[in-house]
C-alpha cells in the first residue's frame, strides 16, 4: 500500500471559511496545504445557479450590514470585484400583506400588529435575561403569524441591535452578478492557488473527496475520504457546517471529548429554503416600496415572505418566496411539483385566479444535502458564551471554523469571512509554538552529543553504550 500523502495542514471544506484560513496560511509562509472538498465546486453555502436567464443565489445572497463607521469586509471584497448588487429595503414590506382574500391590511393594522409582536419579542427577551419562565401570550391570527415570522425566521431579527449592524451599518445589498457571490471566493482562491483559464487548476484543491473520518496520530492526523484515499497531515481545520458534524458524515478516532460533542449538539441550525418561481409574465405590484410582500396565512411560515426580481434582473418575471425550519424540511420531502401547486395556490389567493401559471421552479434542499444539513447556525441573543468557545475550541491537532465559530457574526458571510482569518492565525501561532519546543528539544538533545563528539577519543566505550542505548532525536523530530 502506498504512504499516505503526507502536508503541514489539511482544510476540510471549501466555503469561505476553509478558503479564507488557507489563504491566511499561505500568506504565513505554509504553502503545503491541501484543501479537500466533497461537491465538485467551491463556495459551500454560497452558490449560484441558472434559472430563468438569470443568475440567482440558491444560498447566501445578501451582503448585510453596510454603511455603518466600520467597513464590512466582504462588501469591500464585493467593491474590489465590482460585484454588481441591489440595495434591499424591507421596512416596507409589513405594509404590503395580503389576507387570503387578496386584500392588503390597512397600513394602521398593520402597523399596531408589528408594535404588538415587536413588544411581545422585547418582553420575551426580558424573561429570557432574568430567567422568568412566563412567556409572552402567543401570535394567533394571520396577520400576528406572518409579522412574528418576519421578525423571528426571515429576518432574523433579534428585536435589540444585533452585531451585525451595530459594526458594519443597517443597509443590505442583494447580490445581482452573473459571476454569482460565489466570484468572491474565486478571487479569494486565485491569490494563493494556480489558476489556468480563469479556473482554478492548482493540485493543492481537491474536488469531489468526502472526508469520512479524522484520526488523531502521534504526531498528526489522518484524513480517510469516501474513495478510499488517504491523506495525512500535521494539523487539520474542519470548516464543515455546524449541521454535518452533528451528523454521522465524519467520524473522529478517538472519539471527541464529552464537552465538545454537547456543545455541537446544543446548536441550533437553520434552514432556509428560497423557492424560484419563472412566469411569462409580471402579475404583481412593482415600483417603490414594492419589492417585497407578505402572504398572512393561519399556518405560521406557509409560503410568507415574498420577493420579485425585478429590482435585481429587470424583465426576468421571477419571484421568490422563502420557507424556513419546518417549513423547508417539509416542501424538501415533497416534489417539486406539488410545491409549485401550493405556491400557485397562495399567489391566486392574492392576485386573482387568472394569473398565469409559473413554466419553472427551482427548490434548493439545503436539509437533505449531506454536504450542508441545514443553511447556517442560529444562536439566541442571551447564549452562553462558553457554548460558543467550545464550539470553536480546536481538539487536540484538529481546528474548527465556520460562521458557527463566529459569536458576533454566526450565521452571515462575513462572519465565515472573519471566522477563517481567526482560524487561520490561530493555527500559524500554534505551529510556531511547536516549531520553538521543537528546537528547544533538538538543541537539548545535540548539546550533549556535542560534547560526547569532543570526547570521543577517549571515552570510547561510554560512546558504544550509547549508541548502544540508541540516544538520539526520536522520530518525530526531523
Amino acid at each position: 500500500m502506498d504512504n499516505p500523502t503526507r502536508c503541514s495542514v489539511i482544510v476540510v471544506g471549501a466555503g469561505i471559511s476553509g478558503i479564507t484560513a488557507a489563504k491566511v496560511l499561505a500568506e504565513n509562509g505554509v504553502d503545503d496545504v491541501l484543501i479537500l472538498e466533497a461537491s465538485d465546486r467551491i463556495g459551500g453555502r454560497i452558490r449560484k445557479e441558472q434559472f430563468g436567464g438569470v443568475t440567482v443565489e440558491l444560498g447566501a445572497g445578501w451582503i448585510t450590514g453596510v454603511g455603518g463607521k466600520q467597513p464590512n469586509p466582504v462588501w469591500e471584497l464585493a467593491r474590489q470585484s465590482n460585484l454588481r448588487t441591489c440595495f434591499s429595503d424591507y421596512s416596507n414590506a409589513r405594509y404590503n400583506i395580503y389576507d387570503h382574500s387578496g386584500k392588503i391590511f390597512p397600513s394602521g393594522v398593520a402597523a399596531h400588529s408589528y408594535q404588538k409582536a415587536v413588544e411581545s419579542a422585547i418582553q420575551k427577551l426580558r424573561n429570557q435575561e432574568s430567567n422568568i419562565p412566563e412567556t409572552p401570550s402567543a401570535p394567533e391570527s394571520p396577520i400576528e403569524l406572518a409579522i412574528d415570522f418576519i421578525l423571528h425566521d426571515f429576518e432574523m431579527a433579534e428585536v435589540e441591535p444585533i452585531s451585525t449592524y451595530v459594526d458594519f451599518g443597517e443597509k443590505e445589498f442583494l447580490v445581482a452578478d452573473e459571476r454569482g457571490y460565489e466570484h468572491l471566493l474565486h478571487q479569494l482562491a486565485e491569490t494563493f492557488l494556480d489558476t489556468s483559464d480563469g479556473e482554478i487548476s492548482d493540485t493543492r484543491l481537491k474536488l469531489n473527496k468526502v472526508v469520512r473520518e479524522l484520526q488523531h496520530l502521534r504526531n498528526g492526523v489522518s484524513v480517510k475520504t469516501e474513495d478510499g484515499s488517504v491523506y495525512e497531515a500535521n494539523y487539520v481545520i474542519l470548516s464543515v457546517s455546524i449541521g454535518v458534524l452533528q451528523s454521522a458524515l465524519i467520524s473522529f478516532s478517538p472519539p471527541l471529548p464529552k464537552w465538545k460533542t454537547e456543545a455541537i449538539s446544543n446548536c441550533d441550525i437553520t434552514v432556509y429554503t428560497k423557492v424560484f418561481l419563472k412566469f411569462p409574465r409580471k402579475f404583481w405590484p412593482c415600483g417603490p416600496e414594492k419589492e417585497f410582500f407578505i402572504y398572512a396565512h393561519q399556518q405560521r411560515g406557509y409560503y410568507t415572505f415574498w420577493q420579485h426580481m425585478e429590482n435585481a434582473y429587470p424583465g426576468s418575471n421571477i419571484l421568490v418566496v422563502t420557507l424556513t425550519n419546518g417549513e423547508s424540511k417539509r416542501i424538501e420531502a415533497q416534489s417539486d411539483q406539488e410545491t409549485m401547486k401550493e405556491a400557485m395556490e397562495v399567489l391566486r389567493n392574492m392576485f386573482g385566479h387568472d394569473i398565469p401559471n409559473a413554466t419553472d421552479i427551482l427548490v434548493p434542499r439545503w436539509w437533505n444535502n449531506r454536504f450542508q444539513r441545514g443553511s447556517y447556525s442560529n444562536y439566541p441573543i442571551f447564549v452562553n458564551h462558553q457554548l460558543i468557545d467550545d464550539v470553536k475550541a480546536p481538539v487536540g491537532r484538529i481546528f474548527f471554523t465556520g460562521e458557527h465559530t463566529s459569536e458576533k457574526f454566526n450565521a452571515y458571510v462575513h462572519g465565515g469571512y472573519l471566522s477563517g482569518i481567526d482560524t487561520g492565525k490561530a493555527l500559524v501561532e500554534e505551529m510556531r509554538i511547536e516549531k520553538e519546543k521543537r528546537i528547544e528539544n533538538q538543541s537539548f538533545l545535540i548539546e550533549p552529543l556535542f560534547g560526547l563528539t569532543l570526547a570521543a577519543q577517549s571515552d570510547t566505550p561510554r560512546q558504544l553504550f550509547l549508541h548502544t542505548n540508541k540516544l538520539g532525536a526520536p522520530k518525530a523530530i526531523s
